[in-house]
C-alpha cells in the first residue's frame, strides 16, 4: 500500500486524537512538523521499495523500531531532567503508554 505524505499525516492526526503528542511550546507549526516527518517516511518507503516488497517492509519496521527507541530514550531523559526516576521495567511502562493503559 502506498500512501502519500498528506494521507499519512491525516492518519497520524487521527492517532493523535487518542494518543496526543505534547508539542509543548515549540516554535514550529504542528502540521508542518507532521508533514515534514511524513514526507521523510514516504521518501524512505519509496527508496526501500526499489529493493523489493520484503526488503521494504523490513526497512520500514527498522525505521519504526528506531523511532520508538529514540522516543523512549528522549522520554527517559526528560524524566531524569524533571527529577523523576524512570520505572525499573521501562519496557512494560512504555507498552502501557503505547496501548493507552
Amino acid at each position: 500500500m502506498n500512501l502519500s505524505s498528506s494521507e499519512l499525516a491525516d492518519l497520524i492526526r487521527e492517532i493523535e486524537v487518542e494518543d496526543p503528542i505534547d508539542y509543548g511550546d515549540l516554535p514550529y507549526d504542528e502540521d508542518e512538523l507532521r508533514r515534514l516527518a511524513c514526507s521523510q517516511i514516504c521518501d524512505i518507503a519509496e527508496q526501500a521499495g526499489q529493493l523489493g516488497e520484503e526488503n521494504r517492509q523490513a526497512i520500514l519496521l527498522a525505521v519504526a523500531a528506531k523511532l520508538v527507541l529514540e522516543n523512549l530514550v528522549l522520554n527517559v531523559k526528560l524524566m531524569q531532567a524533571q527529577g523523576q526516576k524512570a520505572p525499573a521495567d521501562i519496557g512494560t511502562a512504555l507498552l502501557r503508554r503505547l496501548r493507552g493503559r
